[in-house]
Order: structure tokens, then sequence, then C-alpha cells
């Protein structure tokens, strides 16, 4: 499967706005939500190709988000790795039981960004 279209979930503009340029610059349509809740909804309306999100976010967590988008009919096959500051084996653990797909600690390169649209 190409990814053609992203979704980028993190509640830092800063973050948000930087993960986006390196999603545009990769050739893909980029979405973007700075809530857990505005993903889920995102994924409903726009169903992405990969989705990239942040852990640590008010009300919906990246966890929690994560886990009903996978729960969703049709959507257990949407790619989702976490971008997030929180690295501790534990989180990875927690992150591969919800269904993520990967995690990549903050701070990231583009590089690693770029690996994971390539892998899926």
């Amino acid at each position: 499967m190409a990814v053609n279209k992203v979704l980028v979930v993190d509640d830092s503009s800063t973050q948000l706005m930087q993960l986006k340029e390196i999603v545009k610059e990769a050739g893909c349509y980029v979405n973007v939500a700075s809530s857990g809740q505005e993903a889920i909804e995102m994924v409903e309306k726009e169903r992405p190709d990969l989705i990239f999100m942040d852990v640590v976010m008010d009300d919906v967590d990246g966890y929690k988000a994560c886990r009903k988008i996978l729960r969703q009919e049709g959507n257990s096959d949407i790619p989702i790795v976490f971008v997030t500051t929180k690295g501790q084996p534990a989180d990875r653990i927690w992150g591969e039981k919800l269904g993520a797909r990967d995690m990549i600690t903050k701070p990231y390169t583009k590089e690693q960004i770029l690996e994971q649209i390539k892998r899926f």
C-alpha cells in the first residue's frame, strides 16, 4: 500500500507544523488534528493511509485515540506511529498492545519520519 494521505496529530502547534512540512515534502497529502478526539473524527471523514500521533495530549490522549480509531469498523489496518516524548520500554509495549505499528521518540529526525512513510 502506498502512503498518499497522512494524518498528523499533536497538541503542539510547533510539532504539528514541523511534521506536516516533512510529510508534505515526501509528496503526501496531509490532514492535521490538534487532539485525540479531533483525530478520531478526522479518521471517520478522511480515512488516512498513515497516522503520526502524539501520546501526551489533553482530553483524549494518543493511547485512547489509537484504541478508538483501530476499533472502528474498517480501520484496523491503518498504521499508527506514535511520535512522542514517552520513550520508556513500557510505553513502547503499551503502544504495541493498543495496535500502534511503531514509536518514534521526540526529538525525531526528518529521516525517521520519512522512513515510516516508505515503510507503509
